[in-house]
């Protein structure tokens, strides 16, 4: 493995002080004329239900309960943003934030009504095709499943829109190592037949803290770009 550069360093260390520091919930926004101003660059998530996304979402941010975590599949049914730096925590600031995170409704949920579903799709499909501040997305893929036709449809969705993302496996400390490196090499060679995916693969476990640091550095990473 290649030791990390002076320059990764320093980004993995501007990142933890950037999320050591204020951050604090906006809105969620159920449709588009809810979304916030487009003051900030965005990064959204995205995963299918029970994922881990929220627990990957309080991991990155160190805070136990920023996003909510629950059992229940399909529970966030509406874009939940949440700004980073700046003057997030300070009702009364006119700074805007460093950025905002868009935790987006799990997808994927096998008992949603249908109409539930078609929701999902208009209000996440327009969000991705519309968002000019959009700056990437992370999509989460389960190491214990790796990708479903499910997660395609939403990397051929990221495809067409033009929004670049990153993939990331989630629940990386629930499976042994030598199937982890099997699916983080089989993710990875289907990851590079997508146009809009970013070559690198980001492996994390929100239980033990892996990958966490590196996540961070991604995230301010595509802001910076």
């Amino acid at each position: 493995m290649n030791e990390p550069t002076y320059e990764q360093e320093e980004l993995v260390e501007a990142a933890r002080k950037l999320f050591a520091g204020p951050i604090a919930f906006l809105r969620s926004a159920p449709g588009l004329n809810f979304l916030p101003e487009a003051d900030a660059p965005e990064i959204a998530f995205a995963g299918r239900s029970n994922v881990g996304k929220s627990s990957l979402l309080n991991a990155l941010t160190n805070r136990n309960g920023l996003a909510r975590t629950s059992n229940t599949p399909g529970r966030t049914q509406e874009l939940n943003f949440f700004d980073v730096g700046g003057g997030a925590d300070d009702e009364t600031s006119d700074v805007p934030p460093v950025l905002r995170l868009v935790d987006m409704p799990g997808y994927g949920f096998a008992k949603a009504p249908k109409d539930v579903v078609k929701k999902w799709r208009f209000l996440v499909n327009d969000y991705l095709r519309g968002r000019q501040v959009l700056r990437r997305a992370l999509v989460l893929i389960d190491s214990r499943h790796g990708i479903k036709d499910v997660d395609r449809e939403v990397m051929k969705m990221l495809d067409e829109a033009a929004v670049s993302y990153h993939v990331v496996l989630t629940k990386a400390d629930k499976i042994k190592a030598s199937e982890l490196a099997a699916v983080t090499e089989r993710t990875e060679a289907e990851a590079r037949k997508h146009v809009a995916a970013h070559p690198k693969l980001l492996v994390t476990s929100s239980e033990k803290d892996f990958g966490i640091a590196e996540l961070r550095a991604a995230v301010l990473e595509a802001i910076m770009n």
